[in-house]
């Protein structure tokens, strides 16, 4: 029997419901995740879009900032989004004063590297992992991956070569939203890799 995956998204602050309702239409059993319980129940995460340094302050105030650093370490599937990319980024070049981030991915990001919230825009991405046709990507207050670790595959870079979607194992990250603009292949590809996972745990389990 296929199971279906049951995939969080991290709601403290953020673009919560439009990444709820790109998983649904997926066919995914999706919850809201705010306490470590509600994350232990989960087998993938979505971090949305939002601003990095408020969903970093709440999640240690709401006690979420060791879980997830512990859910990223044993490999839960994670997908994060501008806000959610730079909290999976191990460094941050220009972040608030005290600002932490949950790690994860070997790479260096700038916050609003592309201006303020006037200067949004959107381009046509070609993404060799998902195909064809290219990903309609909506830049809101972005993100940027400055550098990127040996262990990191650039998944999608602008004309002049700087890096807007990365992977790292079960780790993605953009720059952009894809939730705002219809395309869902992100998406598809985290609930992909959280299959996998619980597949494999089944097979450990069942060897037992």
């Amino acid at each position: 029997m296929v199971t279906t995956p049951r995939v969080g998204v991290l709601a403290l602050q953020g673009d919560v419901r439009e990444h709820v309702r790109v998983l649904a239409d997926l066919g995914a059993d999706v919850v809201t995740v705010r306490r470590p319980d509600e994350l232990a129940e989960v087998d993938g995460l979505v971090i949305p879009g939002g601003e990095s340094s408020v969903i970093d302050k709440l999640a240690r105030a709401f006690g979420m900032q060791d879980p997830l650093r512990a859910a990223i370490a044993d490999g839960m599937p994670v997908y994060g989004t501008c806000a959610g990319l730079i909290l999976l980024a191990a460094r941050i070049a220009d972040g608030a004063p005290g600002q932490q981030t949950l790690g994860g991915l070997d790479v260096t990001v700038r916050r609003n590297a592309f201006g303020s919230q006037v200067d949004s825009f959107e381009v046509d991405l070609e993404v060799e992992a998902l195909g064809a046709p290219p990903v309609h990507a909506a830049f809101i207050r972005a993100p940027l991956v400055e550098e990127v670790g040996p262990g990191v595959e650039a998944l999608a870079t602008l004309d002049d070569g700087r890096v807007v979607a990365v992977r790292q194992g079960a780790l993605l990250g953009t720059s952009f939203h894809p939730e705002v603009t219809g395309e869902q292949r992100f998406h598809a590809l985290l609930l992909d890799l959280v299959r996998e996972r619980v597949r494999r745990a089944g097979r450990r389990d069942a060897a037992r």
